[in-house]
């Protein structure tokens, strides 16, 4: 292992974390998009990178392996990652069903939707099923409010969703349990 991507270890408890050969070669890839002196642009994709290496959340050790390998400090990792909705700091399931809540979608019946996502499940909003198959999240506008209500599951959307339509999706992901992260082509 190089010592570009040796493991990270600063938080007592978690495993460490380094990239793998591919994702530390596709972050040097999208790094070198910018302009010297301007690959922090690169940070959001990077932290999408990161949280797919390591079962769809940033660690500490995940997130300061990010700033090490862009040559940020730390806090400005943290500060991007705390900020959108889209990175999970804390464990998640295999599934991370994002829920639209916002206006558009709560008048189609995101709110029904939610309730009933939560009774199938057995769990809140912020939770994960004792399985660890399905993490449900609350969140803001997904920009998709023509098709309303809608969720998000890794990088794709599930629109004009009905609880029929909503309950087959869940069938399907039991049926695939293979995770989905934003980085999925």
């Amino acid at each position: 292992m190089s010592a570009r991507t040796r493991p990270i270890t600063t938080t007592a408890g978690t495993r460490p974390f380094a990239f793998s050969e591919a994702a530390l070669a596709e972050c040097k890839a999208i790094m070198a998009r910018y302009p010297e002196g301007r690959s922090k642009s690169a940070l959001l994709p990077i932290l999408h990178i990161a949280q797919s290496e390591n079962d769809g959340w940033l660690s500490v050790n995940a997130m300061d392996a990010v700033a090490h390998v862009m040559g940020l400090q730390h806090i400005e990792v943290y500060e991007v990652a705390s900020f959108y909705s889209m990175y999970n700091l804390h464990p998640v399931g295999t599934y991370v069903l994002d829920v639209c809540r916002t206006t558009p979608c709560m008048l189609r019946g995101s709110d029904d939707l939610i309730a009933h996502l939560e009774k199938k499940l057995g769990v809140h909003v912020g939770e994960t099923t004792k399985d660890g198959m399905f993490t449900l999240k609350g969140v803001e506008c997904l920009g998709s409010c023509g098709t309303a209500p809608m969720l998000q599951c890794g990088a794709t959307f599930h629109e004009d969703l009905t609880i029929e339509r909503a309950d087959a999706l869940i069938d399907e992901l039991r049926a695939r349990n293979s995770r989905t992260n934003y980085t999925d082509r």
